[in-house]
């Protein structure tokens, strides 16, 4: 089966926003790096998606000149999509560039876990797509809701429950790594 890996909104948007922590993006970068370089070994074809808002004011409105690649990760992409949707497929041609290269299997990875990551995998399911959601190459930040705060750790777990055996397979980089080691032997 073909397989692309998606990188989602990994863009220098999100450290323009108030919730950005370095803290929490520091083993994300290990982790996307390191699923980056596996499929790149593989030949796997990474598909880039920015998310932006024109006319919005915010780090994702086009004007602001934040519509890259985050630091360390402008990679060669086989193919870039943007979208204003919250998951890739709506409003980009993805699913048509997907189906015309015979990929049926994705790798999910990106940035916030619990809105385009999980968006674009729950999308990708119904759509027929094998999708594997590599939960350590997501990154999410703290939210707030009633007064009460949810760890960045809290929601990655939340999404992994929804997600698991619904729509995705919930995966490591390793296993991953160990998977591609197995095949190509």
């Amino acid at each position: 089966m073909t397989t692309a890996l998606l990188m989602i909104d990994v863009q220098a948007s999100f450290p323009a926003r108030d919730y950005w922590d370095e803290a929490l993006a520091a083993p994300w970068r290990i982790h996307q790096r390191k699923l980056l370089n596996l499929a790149s070994e593989a030949g796997i074809p990474m598909v880039r998606i920015f998310h932006e808002a024109p006319g919005s004011a915010s780090p994702f409105d086009p004007e602001r000149g934040l519509i890259r690649p985050l630091e360390g990760f402008n990679d060669a992409a086989a193919a870039t999509f943007h979208k204003r949707a919250h998951n890739a497929f709506t409003d980009t041609a993805l699913g048509e560039w997907l189906d015309a290269r015979g990929i049926r299997r994705l790798l999910i990875s990106g940035i916030r876990t619990e809105q385009c990551c999980e968006t674009t995998t729950r999308v990708a399911a119904d759509l027929g797509y094998e999708v594997d959601f590599v939960s350590e190459a997501t990154l999410t930040f703290p939210m707030q809701r009633h007064g009460r705060t949810w760890s960045a750790e809290e929601i990655r777990a939340r999404t992994e429950l929804v997600l698991e055996g619904r729509f995705a397979r919930i995966v490591e980089v390793a296993t991953l790594q160990e998977e591609w080691r197995e095949h190509a032997a």
